[in-house]
């Protein structure tokens, strides 16, 4: 009998289908991620702080030697691998075949400490006949390939706690920096700039409708040249709304309004025909950064959850390895996904030769393949429809059918460009005008057949393949003029990233690796340096006071070529051409004769650095945002002869001693925040908030503010050299948030006074208690109206009820009140609302399913499973496919098990105390017994 085999994989789901192609002698276990990290310093035995590790976890002076430790919660894990360890004779590392996963396979060896034959096994996909062959072809570890990941983690940790300490010092405490990170948040940041500096240009043209005999023969074309000068288009525009391109012919509103009024009277007849063919190529098959930006488009999913779907496909053997940056099939790939082409589509849809694609991105490694469905010969859609559902069903036809299409036929078909010349004159905008039309006709669909790549919104957010046929014309015929309207146009600013766009941008400038993308983006959202709205990532001002620090600073450390040029020296460590630890000596300590100063020497003088400076962002005219200590806020200093609400020169205008100050709130991007909605809220907020009046009771001025959190109102205090600073004796205006309709520009002292007044005594009632004896007496208690986190409510003693507005607070009588509570309690809840989205039935469970707004925040429910949305789920926008997958997660961890611990230790309480008594009493009869013995 062979002896038994454990084999090691990172996840349980992979563990589950490994386990089930692999026979009885083989053992297979997950270590669930990596088993162990370099600590952070807080958490190193004391002994440890106070020695070279003590600083990064990593001794720099004694080649860079990181300290590892198992992780807490990774423990028991790892006894477990040690026990299932001691009966196997062969240890088979499993984990994934990329340099992440090499490094966890050197962790597990170097923490398990094997004494048996220990082999290297890798795959790329989990099928019957891969884990086979994977099994029959195993090898050693790859030392260079460990070196490479640990050198970028202890890179990422050298420069996270080096430059991070920076951030918090000049900008704000808790503030984080990385290497891939913070240029990321630049490249963000930088995008946001081109839109605070771009300024709109009007533009005009004329778009006509012709035919040359019938309606049904009808076409639309565009002015584009008059008398021989092209027309101007957005193109032809700068950033600052300037005209760039010369001999163009600019139009304004009147130029084409006159334009189409002499088109309308105007003989038009064609004055060119030009027809070419046209040939569209398939795309190459997904890598990790194309599966992400395909899925964002097509799937509505961010990176992160793209990563995650992709992952159970890959873990359940439906898709090969999802981290890959190469576009290679294998021969058994190309194999398989023309035979399905050609068995699908026919033998007219498949090339005679097998397509192969170059990758053309920075940094690419082509030793993996693409991703692509798992097998031989794959599975299609249909035939996997009854086993995945919901967002795994659509990623693995995306999946199939991008990969069929790539070893598919090119599309064919013409293009016709069709040139109308409209005699206009005695007009005053000119003598000919010259209107264009093009065309595009597919005769042969090729792979369109099965697959079209979708387009990014900074590509126009449409195919510029799109079909449309055109009348056949020839040159000089005579062709009717149905209509001809002229129409104004404004340039757009640079579109935002979305996540899509941001990897393809990151990938095409090297930056990060496959694996990164989706982990990098998660991060500069959850640091407080990306918001999103909609799709589209917005900077906050935080972003951009960080990211001047970084410019100006450590302007290499978030240079675009320099971050690339990292990755591409972890590329020759991990090929063996370059030593790590000489590369750590560079990158830390410098080389004046290829790197200069090193990470040490960029963070040693912080003196130059002004950090009110780097958290000022000047908005022009005087007026600046600035990233204080509680968030960002607008500031002006208005001079001598200028109007502080308009900014005009008035000439008698007092100057101002004191800056004008105003919060700036979340909902306002950067590119909107102009001199002029600066003013709005400087106004808004009228310096130290708009004054109201006096609180005729207390004396005390009370002000309107804008407030981070929204609009408020409060009274100020006067100054007492007696009265509390600190603690809980300090004594605290009174201050209340304005109701949700109500308008702090028109907001009145009565109304203030009225929230101020709040939480509103309504009525007392009476109340029979029993007292300590248990005998009953008549308490009597206050109802209170009040407004709290969760909206307004009621308050008896104890007992809450809700409101259904904000403006019962102030109207609900007594009975009212008396009424609401004679009513059921439903849980203290108020009335159920209603959903906020509604979606179809759950696949599971076959109810319907909805999100609803919860007391914790949104959540989706099929009424008998809840699931809170995630962070990154915004409830507008969250797809069914999302909120069923929310669902599933939820069903698979199980319901929260409250007081376990507690009744386990009660529990095991009374078994000690039952223990202990049954041991006493046999005591006592063992003694009664001797004593009768003796006696």
């Amino acid at each position: 009998m062979s002896g038994r085999k454990l084999v090691i994989v990172e996840s349980p789901a992979k563990a589950k289908t490994i386990a089930g192609y692999l026979g009885p002698d083989f053992d297979v276990e997950a270590s669930v991620g990596h088993i162990r990290d370099i600590p952070t310093p807080s958490e190193m035995p004391a002994e440890m702080k106070k020695g070279p590790f003590g600083r990064f976890g990593i001794d720099i002076d004694a080649d860079f030697e990181p300290y590892y430790v198992v992780d807490a919660d990774k423990k028991k894990k790892v006894r477990e691998l040690k026990s299932a360890l001691k009966d196997a004779d062969e240890l088979y590392l499993a984990t994934d075949e990329d340099r992440e996963g090499e490094a966890i396979a050197w962790h597990l060896q170097e923490t398990l400490k094997p004494k048996v034959p220990v082999r290297r096994m890798v795959f790329h996909e989990i099928t019957r006949e891969a884990i086979q062959r994977a099994l029959a072809d195993t090898r050693d570890l790859d030392q260079a390939m460990v070196d490479a990941q640990e050198t970028r983690r202890i890179l990422d940790r050298l420069y996270g706690y080096e430059v991070s300490p920076v951030l918090w010092r000049k900008v704000k405490a808790g503030l984080s920096a990385g290497r891939v990170q913070s240029v990321a948040t630049r490249m963000v940041v930088e995008r946001e700039r081109e839109r605070m500096a771009f300024r709109s240009a009007n533009y005009w043209d004329v778009e006509g409708s012709f035919t040359p005999d019938t309606q049904a023969n009808a076409f639309t074309a565009r002015l584009s040249a008059v008398d021989g000068a092209r027309v101007a288009s957005g193109r032809d525009f700068a950033d600052d709304g300037t005209l760039r391109s010369k001999g163009v012919v600019h139009l304004d509103g009147a130029a084409a309004s006159a334009v189409a009024e002499a088109t309308r009277a105007a003989s038009v007849r064609v004055a060119s025909v030009a027809e070419k063919p046209y040939t569209r190529r398939p795309s190459a098959p997904f890598t990790t950064s194309t599966l992400q930006q395909e899925a964002g488009r097509k799937l509505g999913l961010t990176s992160k959850d793209a990563m995650r779907v992709a992952q159970r496909l890959y873990e359940n053997g439906y898709i090969t390895y999802m981290r890959t940056d190469s576009t290679n099939l294998s021969e058994s790939a190309l194999t398989a996904a023309r035979s399905q082409a050609r068995d699908l589509y026919g033998a007219d849809h498949v090339p005679d030769a097998p397509r192969r694609y170059a990758k053309k991105v920075k940094n690419a490694q082509e030793a993996h393949e693409a991703i692509r469905p798992a097998g031989d010969r794959f599975r299609t859609p249909s035939q996997v429809a009854g086993e995945l559902r919901g967002t795994e069903f659509r990623m693995y036809e995306l999946i199939w059918k991008r990969t069929v299409a790539s070893q598919m036929a090119d599309a064919r078909g013409s293009t016709a460009t069709i040139k109308l010349a409209a005699d206009i004159t005695g007009s005053s905008a000119g003598s000919v005008a010259e209107y264009s039309a093009s065309g595009t006709v597919i005769t042969f669909r090729g792979f369109l057949a099965a697959y079209e790549e979708g387009r990014d919104a900074d590509r126009g957010g449409r195919s510029d393949d799109a079909e449309r046929r055109l009348p056949k014309l020839g040159e000089g015929v005579s062709v009717e003029v149905i209509s001809a309207e002229a129409l104004g146009h404004d340039t757009s600013p640079p579109p935002r990233y979305t996540e899509a766009t941001l990897v393809k941008a990151m990938e095409e400038k090297g930056i990060g690796r496959p694996s990164t993308y989706a982990s990098t983006i998660g991060t500069i959202q959850d640091r407080g340096y990306v918001g999103r709205r909609g799709s589209a990532l917005v900077p906050t001002w935080l972003a951009f006071a960080v990211t001047r620090l970084m410019e100006e600073h450590f302007g290499e450390l978030v240079d675009y070529d320099f971050t690339a040029s990292m990755e591409e020296d972890l590329d020759r460590i991990a090929s063996g051409e370059e030593q790590r630890v000489a590369w750590l000596q560079r990158f830390y300590f410098g080389d004046e004769a290829r790197t200069g100063e090193g990470l040490q020497q960029l963070v040693a003088d912080l003196g130059e650095i002004d950090a009110r400076a780097i958290s000022t962002i000047d908005l022009g005219e005087g007026v600046v945002v600035r990233v204080g200590r509680y968030g960002p806020y607008v500031e002006e200093v208005v001079p001598a002869g200028v109007d502080p609400k308009t900014g005009e020169v008035t000439g008698d205008a007092p100057a101002s001693t004191t800056p004008r100050r105003a919060t700036v709130t979340d909902d306002i991007a950067p590119d909107e925040m102009t001199p002029a909605k600066a003013r709005e809220l400087l106004e808004a907020a009228a310096d130290d908030g708009r004054v109201l009046g006096t609180d005729p009771e207390s004396g005390h001025e009370i002000v309107a503010k804008a407030g981070r959190y929204g609009p408020y109102v409060t009274e100020v205090l006067p100054e007492a050299d007696d009265k509390p600073k600190r603690g809980k004796a300090k004594v605290k205006p009174r201050t209340a948030s304005l109701f949700k309709d109500m308008d702090l520009a028109t907001i009145d002292l009565e109304t203030a006074l009225r929230l101020l007044s709040l939480p509103r005594v309504v009525g007392v009632v009476t109340e029979m208690v029993k007292d300590d004896d248990g005998a009953e007496k008549a308490v009597e208690v206050p109802i209170t109206a009040q407004n709290g986190r969760y909206g307004p409510y009621l308050k008896k003693g104890t007992d809450s009820r809700s409101l259904v507005s904000e403006d019962q607070l102030f109207t609900v009588t007594l009975e009212e009140a008396e009424a609401i509570y004679a009513q059921p309690k439903t849980r203290g809840r108020a009335a159920a609302k209603p959903p906020l989205r509604e979606f179809g039935e759950d696949p599971t469970s076959g109810k319907k399913v909805v999100i609803k707004d919860g007391r914790f925040g949104p959540y989706v429910t099929d009424g008998e499973t809840n699931a809170t949305l995630r962070r990154d789920d915004d409830p507008e926008t969250v797809s069914e496919e999302r909120a069923f997958e929310l669902l599933a997660d939820k069903r698979a961890r199980g319901p929260v098990k409250r007081g376990a611990k507690k009744t386990a230790k009660k529990t095991a309480k009374k078994t000690a105390k039952k223990s202990a008594a049954k041991k006493t009493a046999a005591k006592k009869t063992a003694t009664k017994k001797a004593a009768k013995k003796t006696s």
